[in-house]
């Protein structure tokens, strides 16, 4: 096909819609890249993958005040650490942004035992426990009674790991 008969079958807009691919591949290419560096970041606190919630909207205040699983409601939310938290009411907001070291699950929401062999695995937020005052997540029944019997064991192993497995989680 010659030049321009080419020309009379685009209308002569043929190069404007391959600018128009290459602008739109550009694009999508800078927002895989954006969300990939977002998703590194969060990966470090466990995650619902569909709602996009820390520890699956479950309030983490409400482990220490009402000693059980709360889900945190829409109306109660912040943003810290790289994601979204839900708490139950404004007070257990208020207390987790003001604390968020204390009030948050250890090692991000994974399961301790796991994290002290050296691998993440997503805790459970209706598997839990509160040891030396702070939240902690568990994948199995399992883990919880292990970790329970020697929670100070668990917790030294578990430290010693964690800053690797954060380095590779945000990879």
């Amino acid at each position: 096909m010659t030049a321009q008969r080419q020309q009379q079958n685009h209308g002569g807009h043929w190069p404007l819609f391959r600018r128009g691919i290459a602008l739109f591949t550009l694009l999508a290419g800078l927002i895989a890249q954006d969300l990939a560096g977002h998703a590194a970041i969060t990966e470090r606190i466990v995650t619902d993958r569909f709602s996009g919630l820390a520890i699956g909207g479950f309030d983490p205040v409400a482990y220490f005040v009402d000693s059980k699983a709360v889900m945190g409601l829409e109306d109660f939310e912040a943003w810290q650490g790289g994601v979204v938290w839900r708490f139950h009411n404004e007070g257990n907001r208020a207390s987790f942004l003001a604390h968020p070291e204390i009030y948050g699950p250890q090692f991000g929401g994974y399961d301790p035992v796991d994290v002290a062999r050296g691998v993440t695995v997503a805790g459970n937020p209706r598997l839990w426990m509160i040891a030396g005052e702070r939240l902690f997540l568990f994948s199995r029944e399992a883990s919880r009674e292990a970790f329970a019997a020697n929670p100070e064991r668990y917790v030294q192993r578990a430290n010693a790991r964690w800053q690797t497995l954060q380095q590779e989680l945000s990879r």
